[in-house]
């Protein structure tokens, strides 16, 4: 008899076990923020370019949302390179807001580059007992790739270097959403090149470079029955090629429950090596051999509006002819 139960224990731990690896995993999503809450600005990445000015901007936001706001120790730090301090510097203050648990949510003032030379640096032992909200995109992918392996929901949203720019207002509007409510409904136009369907699935990613960058490393992402962001800014399109094959031969886009492809701006034609394609005409073709929902143009990314996401929590993509929708449920 006991052994009868103890085999239907591993059976019902085995199927829970393969239901999250069907796609719906269980994460925690950090606590809704309240007023009087504390968030913390950090610069994990680079320095902002008129730090000042940026950070009495976002200082002054958070405040009309009722929010404390503490500064990090080196956030203003005006370092002679790209970084906004030393990568020691850098993981100090983020260790700080990890691991303080008077402090709700860490908004990183920039993206840039430099969060991949800290992620291994961090513990995240005292913030997985008190989470909270980790805020970001860009460089900050890193961070929401790794929080997703923790099994902890982030946000992947505006950053205060938006702040300044009146183009942003509908981006920061659903960032106060997402923390204050924890709901979020994105919708796109149609596009010609979109591939029809609906899926329900947790939604990860973020910035393409980043997401490769963090291929074969212990912040590499798992893609499979997983809707998949991907966005990216400045390169070549022949490049962009190189990271969809990259993708296609790591197997991280076979079996995807969806592809959401946000804006990729500023992807030019190299005159020695040209494509001859948009950029969203290079990824339909390397997904086209698949069945899952695909959408385009996706206002996810570095142009406005950056419509902020719960990273990691379970969404429904709607694909239709007449609109596309991303719904996350509170």
């Amino acid at each position: 008899m006991k052994k009868n139960l103890y085999l239907l224990v591993l059976i019902l731990l085995s199927s829970i076990g393969n239901f999250s690896a069907r796609g719906h995993d269980v994460s925690t999503q950090p606590p809704l923020l309240k007023k009087k809450d504390k968030i913390a600005i950090v610069a994990p990445a680079s320095k902002a370019g008129n730090s000042k000015s940026i950070i009495e901007k976002a200082t002054k936001l958070f405040q009309s949302w009722g929010l404390e706001v503490v500064l990090g120790k080196y956030v203003s730090l005006d370092s002679r390179n790209t970084f906004a301090g030393s990568d020691a510097q850098r993981a100090e203050d983020m260790q700080w807001a990890l691991d303080d648990p008077t402090i709700k949510a860490v908004v990183s003032v920039r993206g840039g580059y430099g969060t991949t030379r800290i992620v291994d640096r961090l513990d995240f032992t005292r913030f997985l007992r008190n989470p909270k909200w980790i805020i970001g995109f860009s460089d900050i992918t890193t961070l929401h790739i790794q929080l997703h392996k923790l099994g902890v929901v982030s946000a992947h949203g505006a950053m205060p270097t938006l702040f300044l720019n009146p183009q942003h207002k509908a981006s920061i509007d659903s960032l106060r959403t997402l923390l204050f409510e924890g709901a979020a409904h994105l919708t796109a136009p149609t596009n010609s090149l979109n591939r029809l369907g609906s899926v329900t699935a947790p939604v990860v990613g973020g910035n393409l470079t980043l997401i490769c960058n963090n291929m074969e490393t212990p912040s590499a992402l798992d893609t499979k029955n997983k809707i998949l962001v991907i966005e990216d800014i400045g390169g070549n399109l022949y490049a962009l090629d190189r990271i969809m094959v990259q993708l296609k031969r790591a197997g991280k886009l076979q079996h995807l429950a969806g592809l959401i492809v946000g804006k990729m701006v500023h992807m030019q034609d190299l005159l020695s090596l040209p494509m001859n394609k948009s950029a969203e005409e290079i990824i339909q073709e390397h997904v086209a051999s698949y069945n899952y929902p695909v959408t385009f143009q996706f206002p996810i990314g570095h142009q406005a509006p950056n419509l902020a996401f719960p990273h990691g929590k379970v969404g429904t993509l709607c694909v239709r002819n007449d609109k596309v929708n991303l719904v996350f449920e509170n």
